[in-house]
């Protein structure tokens, strides 16, 4: 992995001899010292775009270092400026850095100190500018498709979407809880010829069975002890557009035998009634467990799995998915702030560290709410939770380690087996075993286009 380029520190001093010896003071700690001799010729430099940190000296002639600081901050007032001042003008220093300058130093100054105050600035500056390309990059992202994310799994649902938005097909999406099951279902109704019709959404495990039937089928008056009027169901509902149909697993045998038959038929009968009603719909289903294995069959109708099951659509938990993190944070904290009429913040590294090592069991929408309480100052990482890798045992962290080594291998080689598993150097046994032990989706790191990945209109076996 290649190191980071330096960062450039603008030192602005009219005295040539100072400038060259703090040149070799700055080189000397890693950075890139860009000299100037006046202000002048730093503010025909000097932008927003600026990616390091300012130091001048406060008296120069024609535009002196308290004018320069003023200009400077006007353009960026997360440009960190460091004055350099004699004793005599420590309190317009102070005045500065009430007015949001970074920090002063007094003459003579140490070399050690110029290099630390030089290096908390650099560190908050790269948070900055960190945080800008994240934003732009999620703004970018936001544009061509609200489902966010660069990992090869995601290219490859955003492209199958596209592919199969027009085609009479209904569709099965697994996918953990939270993982964003519904977004992908109302972007294929967005992009299909149906979004002129209703999207309809229900979970089916938030009623009871004779409720959700009422709710999907509909019902005529005096069908039951209750039913007053005449109900239209969703499924009539959603006739000339979609149905999702969330949590389809927790329906019971009996609804699974109803909807079976509106997805053969494409009619329905609503309950007490003889008369069979077409309809025109394309449905949804989501499940968080993959219905196709055999521990999951028998509470749920093969014939249903199979005739759902002309395409699968899969979305990878965000564990797998790591890299797209701080670009779905980054947008979710961008959509709070405006919610809450709130300045985005600049990110600690403590949101830095819980980004990268806490394990998102709640997915994306865990995610977006960890982002809203960033938003309003009330993340609290000081106790870490349960589910980040602090606190664990010494075995449970290599195993932590040893997965995400493995992810890694596998975003490298976008899922190529043969490359991965020279890159790791271990068996092909052992690479599956760890697969399987690690709950590591291989064909989600499997980039769209590749020679060895199957259709994406294949379906799940």
């Amino acid at each position: 992995m290649n190191a980071p380029p330096p960062l450039p520190i603008a030192f602005i001093d009219d005295d040539q001899d100072l400038r060259e010896a703090n040149e070799q003071t700055l080189l000397l700690a890693g950075f890139r010292p860009v000299l100037f001799e006046s202000a002048v010729k730093a503010l025909e430099v000097l932008d927003e775009s600026f990616e390091g940190v300012v130091v001048t000296d406060l008296r120069m002639p024609e535009i002196d270092g308290m004018e320069l600081f003023r200009r400077l901050h006007a353009r960026d007032a997360d440009l960190p400026v460091i004055l350099i001042t004699g004793h005599g003008d420590i309190a317009t220093a102070v005045k500065a850095m009430r007015e949001g300058a970074y920090d002063f130093l007094a003459k003579p100054f140490a070399s050690d100190s110029l290099i630390q105050s030089v290096r908390r600035a650099a560190d908050k500056r790269r948070l900055v500018m960190e945080n800008r390309r994240l934003r732009l990059a999620a703004e970018a992202a936001q544009a061509a498709s609200p489902l966010l994310g660069e990992a090869p799994a995601m290219q490859r649902l955003r492209e199958t979407l596209k592919a199969i938005a027009d085609a009479d097909v209904d569709v099965l999406v697994i996918g953990e809880t939270g993982a964003g099951k519904e977004l992908v279902a109302d972007q294929l109704h967005r992009l299909g010829r149906r979004r002129g019709g209703h999207f309809v959404a229900l979970n089916c495990g938030a009623l009871p069975d004779t409720v959700l039937e009422s709710e999907l089928f509909g019902h005529e008056s005096g069908a039951f002890t209750g039913a007053l009027k005449k109900r239209v169901g969703l499924i009539e509902h959603s006739d000339g557009g979609t149905l999702f149909l969330d949590e389809i697993e927790s329906m019971s045998l009996g609804a699974q035998t109803r909807l079976l038959r509106v997805l053969e038929q494409r009619e329905v009968t609503p309950l007490g009634s003889n008369k069979a009603r077409p309809v025109d719909l394309r449905v949804v289903a989501a499940a968080k467990s993959d219905l196709g294995d055999p521990q999951h069959r028998l509470a749920f109708r093969q014939d249903l799995f199979h005739r759902l099951n002309v395409v699968t659509l899969r979305i990878p938990p965000l564990r797998e998915r790591r890299g797209d993190i701080p670009l779905l944070f980054t947008f979710f904290l961008g959509q709070a702030c405006r919610r809450f009429q709130r300045e985005v913040p600049v990110l600690s590294d403590a949101v830095h560290r819980h980004l990268a090592m806490h394990e998102w069991p709640g997915n994306v929408r865990e995610l977006m709410h960890f982002a809203e309480r960033v938003a309003l100052g009330l993340a609290n990482l000081d106790a870490p939770a349960p589910t980040t890798r602090e606190g664990v045992t010494l075995p449970e962290r290599l195993e932590l380690y040893e997965a995400e080594l493995i992810r890694d291998a596998l975003t490298q080689h976008k899922g190529d087996v043969r490359a991965t598993l020279e890159a790791l150097g271990i068996p092909r046994k052992t690479f599956y075993d760890k697969l399987q032990r690690y709950g590591i989706n291989r064909a989600s790191f499997e980039v769209p286009g590749s020679a060895d990945v199957p259709s994406a209109l294949e379906p799940h076996r």
